[in-house]
């Protein structure tokens, strides 16, 4: 069975939160999110985490990410006593009627996709859960999983699942990517294995998405949907990098030609360095490979994601040359590293890749981002504490995050402080190339064949 509930349907009469009391068990982004919007919802919320250095930091109402949309929620809760914060896991789980498992599927040294982190999870909630308490995995799974999940959660806790508790799978894809306004409008898969539990969690979910839920009695169907879409996506962002260096090299502007097609109605994607939903992609590889399946695209898209971040370093090569400049002593500013635009978030994870390889070429590095506290460093490089600082005697410029700062800066007074003839390379397509090449710079860009 699959079914659409209605968004409405699920919110207009709703009042699950007065009388709900929800343990959210792990702390990261995916959970911390869950709990602002469960909060909000009028829910009873105890995070959960092992970490005391997290749970003393969340019960100050302090986050290191999305910090302007998150914190004022946070303390708004634990003022009116709707959220608490606990490593205590016995104590929480033996308060709630709801428990959220947000712990991720991780990659293990040997490239392969390790389930051990929920296992080990479910174990410890299945040897202090409740009679008739509602589970909800909102971790991305390969096909198959969850059933798996279900025999680990019943043989922890001595209860059947549909009988003495409640399980459900609702998971959330690119959680590094997530913010509350996105989460709020992701639309959400909800799937069981019995009718009750998809209504429990049904009403959970529908809570806090203005989308409404995909519900469906068949759990492999529902593992293989968020598979297929995040992989959808996941290829068509490496395609898109594809086009990009086409475009670059037959003089074509990729953006131009994306604005051209807008019309369509079909997303496009912008070309980036950070190709996400790398769990997802493995995910599959690994399933059809147990069936003796190819999956050629995906293991192309796939690998495509290294050679994104060398072609990178090869447009910033490129340009230093065309000011007669090697890599090697040339001063390279790197302006916006936060994930999410204008916004406090965690660094994008392909900078760590993208900084050393720069830095084995004899590059030296400087890093500025508005958003991002001075002493906020990666792998021990420290973040300049003005835009001016940052950038002063610099060869090359790289906007690595598109901040609305940077798009109004005036190239006229950059250039009295860098290095000229000097380059800028923008991997986030917020400059004209026209007018950063009519002040002197060297212009290159993902896509940004003119």
């Amino acid at each position: 069975m699959t079914l659409t509930a209605n968004p409405e349907t699920l919110k207009g009469k709703n009042s699950e939160g007065e009388k709900t009391t929800v343990s959210i068990v792990e702390c990261n982004r995916i959970g911390i999110l869950h709990a602002c919007l469960l909060t909000e919802a009028k829910f009873k919320v105890t995070c959960v985490d092992d970490d005391r250095a997290v749970v003393e930091r969340l019960s100050k109402g302090k986050v290191q990410f999305l910090k302007q949309e998150i914190e004022p929620i946070l303390r708004k809760s634990l003022e009116n006593g709707r959220l608490q914060v606990t490593h205590n896991l016995e104590d929480a789980i033996s308060q709630s009627n709801v428990v959220l498992v947000t712990t991720p599927a991780t990659i293990n040294e040997g490239g392969r996709i390790d389930y051990s982190g929920i296992e080990k999870t479910l174990k410890k909630l299945g040897s202090h859960l409740q009679k008739d308490t509602l589970i909800i995995v909102t971790s991305v799974v390969g096909i198959g999983i969850t059933e798996s999940l279900k025999e680990t959660l019943e043989s922890s806790s001595g209860f059947r699942v549909s009988v003495d508790c409640y399980l459900a799978y609702s998971p959330v894809p690119f959680p590094e990517k997530q913010t509350i306004s996105s989460l709020t409008k992701c639309r959400r898969i909800v799937a069981a294995f019995d009718g009750a539990s998809l209504e429990k969690a049904l009403k959970v979910i529908g809570v806090i998405t203005t989308e409404g839920a995909k519900a469906t009695l068949n759990i492999k169907t529902a593992e293989a949907a968020v598979l297929f879409d995040a992989v959808y996506r996941s290829v068509g962002s490496a395609l898109a990098n594809e086009f990009a260096c086409l475009c670059e090299k037959t003089g074509v502007d990729y953006l131009s030609v994306q604005n051209m097609l807008s019309f369509s109605g079909e997303a496009f994607y912008q070309p980036a360095l950070n190709n996400f939903g790398e769990n997802p992609l493995l995910m599959l590889l690994e399933e059809a490979e147990n069936h003796n399946v190819k999956l050629r695209i995906l293991q192309t898209a796939l690998d495509s994601s290294d050679e994104n971040v060398k072609h990178g370093v090869s447009l910033i090569q490129e340009a230093l040359k065309n000011c007669g400049k090697a890599m090697r002593k040339a001063k390279i500013a790197i302006l916006g590293v936060s994930q999410t635009r204008n916004i406090t978030d965690h660094p994008k994870s392909v900078l760590k890749t993208f900084a050393k390889i720069l830095e084995r070429k004899g590059a030296k590095l400087s890093f500025y981002d508005p958003y991002l506290h001075r002493k906020t460093s990666t792998e021990g490089r420290i973040f300049e504490e003005s835009l001016m600082k940052a950038i002063e005697g610099a060869d090359c410029i790289v906007i690595f995050t598109g901040h609305d700062q940077f798009k109004r800066l005036n190239l006229g007074k950059i250039k009295l402080l860098v290095k000229m003839p000097a380059a800028i390379v923008d991997f986030d397509g917020i400059f004209d190339p026209y007018k950063v090449e009519g002040e002197g710079f060297v212009y290159r860009g993902l896509g940004r064949g003119v």
